[in-house]
């Protein structure tokens, strides 16, 4: 005689796409190899473990060549093969393509970091926590319900919170941690509120399903689910550094060692935006007239204050390159939020979704070449200044050069095509839907942009004050470079291959 406890736990019992699964695994495994290795490898030789750190992420991100073939699910509900926790479609792969190659890149500027810290930071821990956020960070893009998505979330920012303050004895990086992490934790619970409202109206946490059932929710509870959009969308919001949740960001990039600064910059952002397209344009579609207007106010707030910021940084304070970059990373983030925000009024929501992937790809390149020239610099000068690169055609005519790359890219000037490129996708979003006004305000902000990007391009070729100061390029930091500024020229020069990552497949 059967149980009736034996069919429901032969409904629990799931076949897992390794493959599909295969980059975060690879990560985290990885991560955990560095922690245990930690313990057995000598004193001299900790370098092995950041080698061993920067080969796990390459080996990921080569993991995701077999999987272009087609879209693989995995943790699927037995009764609804639409309904699965991971998804590795074409969104996701993109998003985990930047994802994993900007923490490689990151790991690299690591390795020649640590050297130069004289065990100011521990390596074993360093690593550990490097990788954790970085599996964390690649499961997110392929989360589809809500739970793994904010676990996803968690695990991609807890790391990040430690890495920040993991400086010996520097106050300037407790205090940075400590502000990232009660700013991120009181985001969190906001959100996970916000996510509690959605399951208490639909009673499920797939978004396949809350996409569906959330349509037709009881009058009585109609409020109780747009509450709960609203809730959520203020976490995510967190995550991406929108305004008024952008107020960590300065301080944090400034304590932290500047490749994890760097890391923050694009994979925390990374997370942000794929976190809040699968909470928006996949779970909640019906209530584009509530996220909507929402993102698209904090777009316009976003990149007006981050720009206004970054206007405001003397070139001579202590730390402000990096204050610099970090106020032009909330400005990015504007028009990160734009196309987005076009997806509520637009026809063709995948298209405009679209445009942000293409956005955050170049971004993600040519913010994490300028961090590498700036840790390059910052390697002789400290205080790391804008008023230090004056003259660094001089020292380092390729760093200088490849600099002055990375912001007309960011600035959307000639030559970085690129950039320009993504800007003018941004702003065919916001016009396609009908979304003037915002146009409007990102070109004011473009132009406001313009001011201080070429002002620090322009003190790269001035004369140096004194002896031109030689700046001597370790190989790891040669190679962040070298990537960083193969791939936007690549870019520059074919632009339309950026059209390739426009289909997201999310629909």
């Amino acid at each position: 005689m059967s149980s009736p406890a034996q069919p429901l736990a032969a409904s629990l019992v799931q076949s897992v796409d390794w493959l599909a699964i295969a980059p975060p695994t690879i990560v985290a495994v990885v991560g955990l190899v560095v922690l245990v290795a930690d313990l057995f490898v000598a004193e001299h030789r900790k370098t092995l473990l950041g080698w061993m750190s920067v080969a796990g992420l390459a080996a990921a991100t080569a993991m995701l060549l077999p999987l272009l073939d087609g879209d693989r699910s995995t943790f699927c509900l037995t009764g609804d093969a639409a309904a699965c926790s991971y998804t590795a479609d074409r969104f996701t792969l993109v998003i985990q393509f930047l994802v994993l190659g900007g923490a490689l890149l990151a790991a690299l500027l690591s390795v020649t970091a640590l050297k130069d810290a004289r065990k100011e930071l521990p390596e074993g821990e360093y690593w550990f926590l490097l990788l954790s956020s970085a599996a964390g960070a690649a499961l997110l893009p392929a989360s589809r319900d809500l739970a793994t998505l904010i676990v996803a979330l968690e695990v991609a920012s807890l790391p990040a919170f430690a890495l920040v303050g993991l400086k010996y004895g520097d106050r300037k990086s407790s205090e940075a941690a400590l502000k990232f992490f009660l700013s991120s934790v009181t985001a969190t619970a906001v959100s996970l509120m916000g996510i509690s409202f959605v399951y208490a109206t639909t009673g499920t946490l797939y978004l396949t399903q809350v996409a569906d059932r959330i349509q037709d929710v009881d009058g009585q509870f109609h409020t109780l689910a747009q509450t709960g959009v609203v809730l959520t969308l203020v976490g995510f919001a967190f995550k991406t550094a929108a305004v008024p949740f952008h107020f960590w960001v300065p301080d944090t990039y400034v304590g932290a060692p500047l490749p994890i600064a760097a890391y923050l910059s694009v994979i925390g952002k990374a997370v942000g935006f794929s976190g809040l397209i699968l909470v928006t344009v996949v779970a909640l579609p019906s209530y584009a007239e509530v996220w909507g207007p929402a993102l698209a106010v904090l777009a316009a707030l976003t990149m007006t204050v981050g720009n206004a910021g970054a206007l405001r940084q003397q070139a001579t304070r202590a730390y402000s390159a990096v204050r610099l970059l970090a106020w032009s990373s909330v400005g990015q983030t504007g028009y990160l939020l734009v196309p987005i925000a076009a997806a509520a009024y637009s026809g063709d929501a995948e298209k405009s979704i679209g445009s942000t992937v293409a956005y955050a790809l170049m971004y993600g390149a040519v913010n994490l070449g300028a961090f590498a020239v700036a840790a390059l610099v910052g390697r002789t000068k400290v205080l790391n200044r804008v008023a230090d690169y004056r003259g660094l055609y001089a020292s380092s005519p390729l760093s200088a050069l490849l600099l002055a790359f990375f912001l007309l890219c960011l600035a959307g000037l000639p030559p970085g095509i690129i950039g320009l490129f993504a800007k003018v996708t941004v702003f065919s979003a916001a016009v396609d839907a009908g979304l003037g006004w915002l146009s409007v305000v990102m070109a004011v902000n473009v132009v406001i942009a313009l001011f201080y990007y070429l002002q620090w391009t322009a003190l790269l070729f001035r004369a140096p004050e004194g002896e031109p100061e030689k700046h001597r390029v370790p190989g790891p930091v040669t190679a962040a470079i070298a990537l960083t500024g193969v791939l936007g020229i690549a870019l520059s020069g074919a632009p339309q291959l950026v059209l390739r990552f426009t289909d997201t497949g999310l629909f």
